[in-house]
């Protein structure tokens, strides 16, 4: 799977953020990759294990929809 970026970006409050999110199978087990920060700069990153492919993917749906909630577009 290609990783999915959204970007949420507005000059008049200076606020130009990414959050990034992919799935990959470490070791056998799958695990939903987060990483989020300002754009430019070395951001945050987070890493959930799941046991099954179908677990994953629905985390990474929930979270892609509460970030274009707030604002954060591809």
């Amino acid at each position: 799977m290609n990783a999915i970026i959204l970007y949420r970006t507005d000059d008049g409050k200076r606020m130009h953020r990414y959050y990034r999110m992919d799935v990959l199978n470490l070791c056998g087990e799958w695990c939903f990759m987060r990483e989020w920060g300002r754009i430019g700069s070395n951001g945050r990153m987070r890493s959930v294990p799941f046991a099954t492919l179908q677990e994953v993917y629905a985390a990474l749906d929930k979270q892609r929809k509460a970030k274009e909630r707030r604002g954060y577009s591809v």
